[in-house]
């Protein structure tokens, strides 16, 4: 949106974990990927997962992206 966040579906509730974790690192890079060549300084500064209606919970970009 406008504000620059990304709201994106990895998966569902019923997925196993390793699947939600290949798909969220699958969209990270992606992301990174896309990062415009003149944007300087840390391109992803927050990430959450949430169930549609739940709470999100913070995670760290680079432990999906690293395991």
């Amino acid at each position: 949106d406008k504000g620059g966040i990304v709201h994106a579906t990895i998966g569902r509730a019923s997925f196993p974990v390793e699947a939600l974790r290949t798909n969220a690192a699958a969209l990270i890079e992606a992301l990174n990927k896309a990062k415009p060549a003149t944007s300087k300084g840390l391109y992803l500064r927050r990430v959450a997962v949430s169930s549609t209606m739940g709470a999100g919970m913070r995670v760290e970009p680079s432990s999906v992206v690293g395991a």
